[in-house]
Formats: structure tokens, sequence, C-alpha cells
């Protein structure tokens, strides 16, 4: 009896070792130090910070370059990132699985969203103590709401993909963009995956935990080697400020706010001076970086060329003018999407660049209508633009005045029906009596002047003293 019941319990234990999650055996973290030999140039370390942007991704693709150039036995990128555009990431990731040379990718400390790809393209993976990788959901907006479904489908595609070039669970790398997706052993459904180093290295999403890089370059076998630090330059730095989608943004709604305001007072003038500049600082930066190409300025001049034609010469909004608006959305829309001649990344890699483009159309919808609405009201727009008083408190009347007439007393050049003509002081002077009629040749006295209106009425009885203007 109890031999039986002893072997009834092996094979329960048995069979719940069996059926345990199997993450651990199966995702088990790679050799840190590459099987190839290393090449005898040096170490390039590459920062990967910040937010990531398309500059950012350009950036990374000359560091790679020039450490192909230099025949580097490495590169460590060191990241720390929360994240940034999909498509800038995508960029990135292509040019790290590309590299022909062994990739590192060190956290420390943040590998969030777009930085958990990032990380994911390297060769091998190395995090501090105390960071953290995942959290990849993309989101749309200031707000940070998730994207739709296909973005989501998108992000989960990329994540998988690179995973498995490098030899990594896909299940966790899905789980770290999709909330509904459960990893026995790993994650709950509900709950968007973010590892910690020691976790990552349980679950073979990192190879390794190590304090810094030089105790890392030491696990590699590279100490001994030669170390580039990869540095953007000052130009760089100052074209990826100006690159950034939020500067994107306001440099966008500067041009068309601009260019509005300027076609409601036409002149070259404080609008059209602030859109030339928004343009200026827009598409400067973009091309310096490879990120605009000529085609796109081209267009964007043409489609204010012809919003100016419809203006100045074919007044009205007819085909000049939509085509016009077209085309400047259409090129600013180009402008801010990495695309190579006519050929267009997916939708689902624009998506970044779309929601950029609705937040500047709204918010320069919503500035038309205040801008246009309360600043002509503005004590210090008037300032900026001249907008002369011509209250009659300061000596404006829609006609010229007469007010020197005021109690003089003429004659009637002709009957006065109630209007007609009298002379004063040797002048003609069209007049209105209050109502009656008056004949020609009696004297008349102005009674009331408003404007070019002058009230006479019929004088009873001249002052001994009083001159008259009869001949």
């Amino acid at each position: 009896m109890k031999s039986a019941l002893f072997r009834a319990l092996s094979l329960l234990v048995v069979g719940w070792l069996l059926a345990a999650p199997r993450v651990d055996a199966q995702t088990a973290p790679q050799p840190l130090v590459f099987e190839d030999a290393y090449s005898s140039g040096p170490v390039y370390l590459v920062p990967v910070e910040g937010m990531i942007d398309n500059a950012l991704a350009k950036y990374i693709d000359r560091a790679v370059d020039d450490a192909e150039e230099a025949d580097a036995s490495a590169i460590l990128f060191h990241v720390d990132t929360f994240g940034g555009l999909v498509d800038a990431a995508d960029a990135i990731r292509k040019t790290i699985l590309n590299a022909p040379m062994p990739t590192v990718a060190f956290i420390d400390k943040n590998a969030a969203s777009a930085g958990a790809l990032i990380s994911y393209a390297a060769d091998r993976i190395v995090m501090v103590p105390g960071a953290s990788i995942g959290a990849a959901t993309v989101v749309e907006g200031v707000g940070g709401e998730a994207a739709p479904d296909k973005y989501q489908s998108y992000m989960r595609g990329l994540m998988r993909a690179t995973a498995e070039a490098n030899g990594r669970d896909p299940r966790i790398a899905e789980a770290m963009v999709d909330q509904t997706l459960e990893v026995e052993g790993v994650s709950e459904a509900g709950q968007v995956l973010t590892l910690s180093a020691e976790e990552a290295l349980r679950f073979g999403v990192a190879d390794a935990v190590i304090d810094n890089e030089t105790a890392l370059l030491e696990e590699l076998g590279l100490a001994a080697q030669p170390v580039v630090r990869h540095r953007a330059t000052g130009a760089e730095k100052v074209l990826r400020f100006l690159a950034s989608p939020i500067l994107q943004s306001i440099l966008m709604l500067m041009m068309l706010g601009g260019l509005y305001f300027e076609l409601q007072t036409p002149g070259v003038g404080f609008a059209g001076t602030i859109a030339a500049v928004g343009a200026a600082m827009f598409f400067a930066p973009h091309y310096l970086l490879g990120l605009v190409e000529s085609w796109e300025i081209v267009l964007f001049g043409i489609g204010v060329l012809l919003l100016l034609a419809e203006i100045f010469v074919i007044p009205g909004f007819g085909v000049a003018g939509v085509a016009g608006l077209i085309l400047v959305v259409g090129s600013l829309f180009a402008a801010i999407v990495p695309n190579v001649g006519l050929d267009f990344p997916s939708f689902e890699a624009v998506g970044s660049a779309i929601g950029t483009m609705a937040v500047t159309l709204v918010l320069l919808v919503i500035m038309m209508f205040s801008l246009g609405r309360y600043l002509p009201r503005s004590q210090r727009f008037n300032q900026l633009v001249l907008v002369p008083d011509l209250a009659s408190a300061v000596g404006y009347t829609s006609a010229d005045t007469v007010e020197e007439l005021m109690g003089k007393v003429g004659t009637a050049l002709t009957p006065l029906r109630p209007a007609g003509a009298v002379e004063i002081d040797g002048e003609r002077v069209d007049v209105i009596t209050g109502g009656e009629y008056i004949a020609s040749g009696t004297p008349v006295q102005v009674v009331h002047v408003r404007g070019s209106r002058v009230e006479v009425r019929k004088v009873r009885a001249l002052p001994a003293d009083r001159e008259t203007s009869v001949a």
C-alpha cells in the first residue's frame, strides 16, 4: 500500500515539474563573450539617450559608419531613454541589426518603450543593477493614451522579429507591448511587462548585470582595446533640438499661422517674418540631417506661391488656393516622415508623424480663431501694427469739419428748402435749416456744426456792430 502511494506521489511530482513554466530553461542568457575573434580596432561607446527621434537615428547611423570605417572591435550603446518615435526607433533598430561588428546594449538605467526595441536589436543586452526594460506600448498624443490596435500590432511585430533575430524569447518581447498577452511565469494578462535587471537576467532578456562600462569591457575581453567615446557634434545637438517633435509642431504653427495672418493683411510685415523664420528653422535642420529632400522644400514653396496668386492675382478661393493648401500641408507631412524619394514607410510606421500633423492643424485652427477674434483688440498688438485712432475725440471725423463757422453770419445765395448755399466770409458753404424755408438774400446765422453738416437759421435782427458778409 505504501509503495503504491509513494509511486502515485512520485508521478504527481514528476507531472508538476513537467507542467511547470520552462521560461528559465528556454531563455537562458547567451554567453557574454562572442565566439568570433574581435578585430584589432577600438571599442566604440555610442550614447542612445534622451528622446528617440529622427535626428538621433541619423546620428546612430553616422556613429556605426564611423565605427565600421575604423574597423571597431565592438560597439557599446549606452542606453538611457524613456522612448520616443516608433519610426525613428525602427530606423535605429535596423542600423544596429545590420552592424558588421558585435554590438552590446548597456542599459543604464532606462530602456523603456522605443528604448526596449533598440536594446533588443543588439547582440548582447547588459544592464546595471536597478535598471529596467519594457513598457513598449505605443501611445499617441500628449495624454499618453494607448494607440489603436493596428499600431500595437505593428510594434508587437517589430519586437517579436527583433527578439527572434537575436535568439530571445519573442513572447516576452510581445508582452512588453500588449497588456492582453500573458507569459506564464513572467507576466499576467492586463499588465504591460516591465522587467528589472535581475528579472531580465532570469528570463533571458539580459545576458548579464554589470555595474559599469569598465567592468563590462573586462567581461567581454576588450579591456585592452582602445576606447572611442563617440559624441554628437555641436551642430548635431542644435539640429536635434530643432528637429524634436514638440518643436516641429511649434515651427509648423509659426509657418502656417504666420502665413494665414500675413495673407489677411497683405504686405511683408510681422506675421510674414514669423512665417519665414518658422520655415527656415523647420526645413534647415531637417535638410542638413538628410531628413528632408529638396523636392519637399520646392513643393512647399510652390504651395505658398499658389496661395499668394489666389489672393492677389485671381481673387476667390478656387483651384489655385486648394492646390496651394494641399501642397503646403503635404510637403510639411512629407518632411516629418522618414521617406527616401517617393518611397514612404508603412502607414503604421508613420503614426507619430500623423499625430504631430493632426495636433498641429487642430492648434492652428484654434489659434486662427482665437487670435483673429481677440488679437486686434489687444493694446500690445496695436503697438506692433499701424492701427491709427480715428476717434472724433482726437480730431478725426468721417469728413472735413467746419467748426470755425459756428456763430458766424452770412447771406443765403439760394433759397433754403431746407438745404441750399450761403456765403460766409466770402466763401460758398452748403447748409441746411431746421426745417424752415429761407429766401435767397436773407441774412442767416450758423447755429450748429457737426462734421460737414452746417445748420443755419434766419437772423431776426442784426446787431448794430455786427458786420455781415453781404457784398
